[in-house]
């Protein structure tokens, strides 16, 4: 009795073992009730069950879809294609997610397909505007529009090797890619990006202007030109594809984002905005990279909601972005005057051969809108050859907490803060008010290298701020500045006295 009870026991576990199918139900039936979590993990689980299940293999790719992980449903949809030739939905499925990615070829062939195969089909009409929309008589100019989705896929996987920071691999990839498909205008831009990543310039320039010979017009191909041109400082071929870049009109969204990416990079935030703003009005739905431009572009050309709006967006897509806004540290409706809100000073500072400089360069990028720009960018900030003490502010600047235990960092706290009385009386920094950090600087750098120990920050500041007014006007007094800075006249001489010996003139 006990053995035939175990065998009915056994055989039950066995009956109620979950497949593909039960997934598969479970999953429309969350379908159904607007369950979208619950349905992308039933289907997960019965594409992993019946992975020779086309419909499965579709329904999945069909969420797969709706949350934009495009690259994964097109495998999906190959798979289940392979599997049924014929099926009309899947088919269609292919249509669309090609159009998605940007495989404007196989979107329309997809979509043809299926016409042929079913005119009349529920997908009928979405079918014909994918072809309409494949053939737009403008695609041409600038797009690889002859190759098929397995060399995109190619091609996208060295991109996210890019970014991953693999250079030297998407280079291999890339350059394979255009030996066997040698007018495929996407890898050669992508390649002329990664050897400029890792500082081939001239390599990178020379494909670039390959591009232009043989493709003329190649949109990507003139942005990433001007990139080039901004990071290396030549100033006259940047102007000169900007103005021309400027009068480029294009109907692709991909164009749209490429040219409002590309002026935002480059500081030409208006002609940013305008671009960008056009795809949020069509609906787009970018990207973290593009919210961020947006945001960036919109604030800096005085759209100050619409940058707002856009950073909560990508806040909702990328979290860790959180504190990286532009208007970090300002107030709100605060106009963006002053030098620290001036990028390319601050990067002339941080790029200066004398220490002074780029310490006063390091503080003010804590200060400026343009922080996360200048950091993001591959050498504007080159902590390897910093010394410590730019160590320490670069540091202070982005936000770290010092514990300030040993004497020479208790010293430097306390010069920073004095730094910070100095920029709240003397802010927004003016050309003629950045002489007096740059001098403050200056003293900071050769007290603090002669163990001085910044006792009173407030005193501190106050006397630098006298010493350079007094060196440019008879009407500055003592007693009028140290009420200014809340200390008394005989504080404010003994500090005076003591930073005139670190005045480089000073030493004998």
């Amino acid at each position: 009795m006990e053995k035939k009870q175990k065998q009915l026991i056994k055989e039950n576990i066995v009956s109620f073992i979950p497949t593909g199918e039960y997934y598969y139900q479970k999953a429309l039936h969350a379908l159904n009730r607007e369950q979208f979590d619950k349905a992308h993990k039933y289907l997960r689980r019965a594409a992993e069950l019946s992975p020779d299940d086309p419909l499965i293999l579709m329904q999945y790719a069909i969420v797969e879809m709706e949350v934009e992980k495009y690259d994964h449903a097109l495998e999906l949809l190959q798979s289940a294609h392979s599997l049924d030739p014929n099926e009309t939905e899947i088919i269609f499925f292919l249509a669309e997610v090609n159009a998605h990615l940007g495989f404007l070829s196989d979107a329309r062939k997809f979509a043809k397909k299926y016409v042929e195969l079913d005119f009349s089909g529920v997908y009928a009409e979405e079918a014909m505007e994918i072809i309409d929309f494949s053939e737009q008589e403008d695609w041409p100019l600038f797009e690889d529009d002859n190759f098929g989705s397995e060399i995109l896929i190619i091609q996208e996987k060295a991109r996210r090797m890019m970014e991953q920071g693999n250079f030297d691999q998407a280079i291999e990839v890339l350059e394979k890619l255009i030996e066997e498909n040698t007018d495929f205008w996407a890898a050669y831009n992508n390649l002329a990006l990664a050897y400029f990543y890792i500082g081939e310039v001239d390599q990178s320039k020379a494909l670039l202007h390959k591009v232009l010979e043989d493709n003329t017009g190649n949109l990507h191909a003139l942005c990433n030109l001007a990139v080039v041109h901004y990071y290396e400082k030549n100033e006259p071929e940047l102007n000169y594809l900007l103005n021309l870049l400027s009068k480029i009109q294009p109907y692709m969204l991909e164009h749209r984002y490429k040219l409002g990416a590309t002026f935002a990079l480059v500081g030409r935030y208006d002609n940013a905005y305008k671009w960008l703003r056009s795809l949020q009005k069509r609906g787009y739905e970018g990207d973290p990279g593009f919210y961020f431009w947006l945001s960036h572009s919109a604030y800096f050309s005085g759209h100050e909601k619409e940058a707002r709006f856009a950073w909560k967006q990508l806040i909702n897509i990328d979290p860790d972005k959180q504190g990286l806004e532009p208007w970090a540290g300002q107030v709100e409706g605060e106009a963006l005057h002053g030098m620290e809100h001036n990028r390319d000073f601050i990067v002339e500072k941080l790029e200066n051969a004398y220490r002074s400089e780029r310490l006063f360069g390091l503080f003010l990028l804590g200060k400026t809108a343009h922080k996360q720009e200048i950091i993001a960018h591959p050498e504007w900030v080159n902590v390897e050859s910093y010394s410590t003490m730019e160590k320490w502010l670069l540091a202070f600047s982005l936000g770290h907490e010092f514990e300030a235990r040993q004497p020479d960092e208790i010293s430097f706290m306390r010069a920073v803060n004095a730094t910070d009385v100095l920029y709240v009386k003397n802010h927004p920094v003016t050309i003629d008010g950045s002489f007096l950090f740059q001098m403050w600087f200056v003293l900071i750098e050769r007290a603090i290298d002669k163990g001085y120990v910044f006792k009173n920050p407030n005193a501190l500041a106050a006397a630098a701020d006298y010493m350079f007014q007094s060196s440019r006007s008879q009407g500055i007094t003592k007693k009028a500045l140290a009420k200014n800075y809340g200390i008394t006249t005989t504080t404010l001489t003994k500090y005076i006295n003591e930073l005139i010996q670190f005045l480089p003139f000073s030493d004998t």
